[in-house]
């Protein structure tokens, strides 16, 4: 009797914490992380984690390598931040395989989201936010993606370095 289909296909923007949530999810299920080491997995019979997975081998080998944790009741966890929809599939049966994968998608985030992305990464950084008023004023002038936040982070961090200076909208300024 097959086992409940419990292979998840995560897709999502790039920097929107995929790799996080896969690396969570190695841990937790004992899985190994793929890196086109096909021969080890199939010698480890262990649950499968692959981070981008359609920018990391051929189609043929995911293939083959769904097949093997079919075979032997192995949980696959794919992510892409390249839509299953949208990808030029050069071996069509493996675009079948997957759509039978449990399908998850990150959306785009919304102004809450961003402000808490920001926290975060600002936190990361050690950047303290004294005026709240900050991310009202980057929101208006930033795109809303996961990406151009996190640039936008990066490039306030060496900026308010360089300068020595702290967060305030004149720096922002500089860089929107």
């Amino acid at each position: 009797l097959e086992k409940f289909n419990q292979n998840i296909f995560l897709f999502g923007p790039k920097k929107s914490g995929k790799s996080h949530l896969a690396s969570l999810w190695k841990d937790k299920n004992n899985a190994i992380q793929y890196n086109d080491n096909f021969s080890q997995i199939i010698e480890s019979k262990k649950n499968v984690v692959i981070d981008d997975v359609l920018g990391k081998s051929s189609d043929e080998k995911l293939f083959h390598l769904i097949n093997h944790c079919k075979l032997n009741y192995l949980k696959i966890y794919f992510v892409s931040s390249v839509d299953i929809k949208s990808y030029d599939f050069k071996f069509i049966d493996l675009y079948s395989r997957l759509r039978e994968f449990i399908y998850l998608e990150i959306n785009p985030p919304n102004d809450e989201m961003c402000k808490m992305l920001m926290i975060k990464l600002f936190s990361d950084k050690q950047i303290i936010i004294k005026n709240i008023e900050i991310f009202d004023f980057i929101l208006n002038r930033l795109n809303r993606t996961y990406l151009d936040i996190f640039f936008f982070v990066e490039k306030l961090d060496r900026l308010s370095l360089e300068k020595k200076r702290q967060l305030t909208i004149p720096l922002i300024k500089e860089i929107i």
